[in-house]
C-alpha cells in the first residue's frame, strides 16, 4: 500500500528501530526491494535521487514504482531523494511521490531555511512529507581524500532549522558518506544523540551502504529512524548478473531474475538489521 513517509518514521522513532530507504534505478531493483519487505512484513521506502534520473527518468520511475507500492501488502513510501532543483521536486510531487528530500545543504543556513520552508508548505499541500538536510553528506572519495571540511550538522542549529522550516524528517551529517567507502567512516554518535534530543522529528542517516552492523545498531540506538541505501544492493545486483552468466545463462530474460533475487536478499539483510537493532 502506498504510504506517507511520516506514517512510517514516527513509529520507528518512538520504538527505536529504523526504516530502510532503498534507492533503485530499475523495475528489477524495485521489485526485489518490495518482495523483500513483503516477505518480512516490514514497511519500506522506495526512492530515486535526482542524479540517478539519467538512468531512469522520473516519469518512468513513477510508472512502475507507484504501481508496485499500491499493490504491495506492506506500507511503501515513494521518496524523491536529493532533489536539488525546485522544478524537479514539484514534478516528483505531481507524479505521486509521497515524500521528497529537497537538498539545499550546500546553501547558506538562511537560504537553506527559506527555500526548504517554502517547499514544506507545497509538499504538505500535496499530502506529502518533506525531508531536508542540515550539514551535507560528502562523497566517499571526498572523505577519503580529506577534502570534506566543516560538513557536520550542528545540534544547536538543528533545533532552529526544524522550527523555521516545518519539515517532517531531518537528514544529518555525522561522518557517513555517499558511495563506496575506501576508508572506515568515523561516526559521531554523541552528535546523533544531541540532535535527537534537540529536535522533535525523525532523523535520517545517508550513506548507509558499507557500514558495519555494529555501526548501524549504534546509530539507531542513538536516534536514527531512516537509513538510506543504494550502493550495497546495486553492487549485489550486478554480482547476481555475473553469477547468471557463470551459470551459463546468456539471455537477459534469464539474467534479470538473478539480479532481482540478489537485490531482494540484500534488502532483507538490511531490513532485519534495521528492525531488530
Amino acid at each position: 500500500m502506498l504510504a506517507n513517509l511520516s506514517d512510517l518514521l514516527i513509529p520507528a522513532a518512538e520504538q527505536k528501530y529504523a526504516v530502510g530507504h532503498f534507492n533503485v534505478t530499475s523495475w528489477t531493483m524495485a521489485r526485489g526491494v518490495v518482495k523483500a519487505a513483503e516477505e518480512l512484513d516490514a514497511p519500506v521506502i522506495l526512492g530515486i535521487e535526482e542524479r540517478q534520473l539519467v538512468s531512469c527518468p522520473l516519469d518512468e520511475f513513477a510508472s512502475f514504482a507507484v504501481n508496485l507500492a499500491e499493490k504491495a501488502s506492506v506500507p511503501v513510501a515513494l521518496h524523491f531523494d536529493h532533489g536539488y532543483t525546485f522544478e524537479t521536486c514539484i514534478e516528483a510531487l505531481d507524479w505521486g511521490f509521497t515524500s521528497i528530500n529537497y537538498d539545499c545543504s550546500k546553501d547558506s543556513f538562511e537560504e537553506n531555511v527559506s527555500k526548504v520552508a517554502n517547499m514544506a508548505r507545497i509538499a504538505h499541500a500535496f499530502g506529502a512529507s518533506l525531508e531536508a538536510e542540515l550539514g551535507y553528506t560528502p562523497e566517499a572519495s571526498e572523505l577519503a581524500a580529506g577534502g570534506a571540511k566543516n560538513y557536520y550538522t550542528v545540534p544547536e542549529q538543528a533545533a532552529d532549522y526544524v522550527r523555521a522550516t516545518g519539515i517532517d524528517a531531518l537528514a544529518i551529517s555525522v561522518g557517513t558518506a555517499q558511495g563506496t567507502y575506501t576508508v572506515r567512516p568515523r561516526i559521531d554518535y554523541k552528535r546523533i544523540e544531541a540532535i535527537a534530543s534537540a529536535v522533535p522529528i525523525p532523523l535520517v542517516l545517508h550513506g548507509g551502504s558499507g557500514l558495519s552492523d555494529r555501526t548501524i545498531r549504534h546509530a539507531i540506538s542513538s536516534g536514527i529512524s531512516k537509513i538510506d541505501i543504494f550502493t550495497d544492493p546495486d553492487l549485489r545486483g550486478g554480482q547476481g548478473c555475473i553469477q547468471a552468466i557463470n551459470d551459463g545463462v546468456t539471455g537477459l530474460t534469464g539474467i534479470l531474475p538473478y539480479a532481482e533475487f540478489s537485490v531482494k536478499v540484500t534488502a532483507q539483510e538490511k531490513i532485519r538489521l534495521f528492525q531488530n537493532a
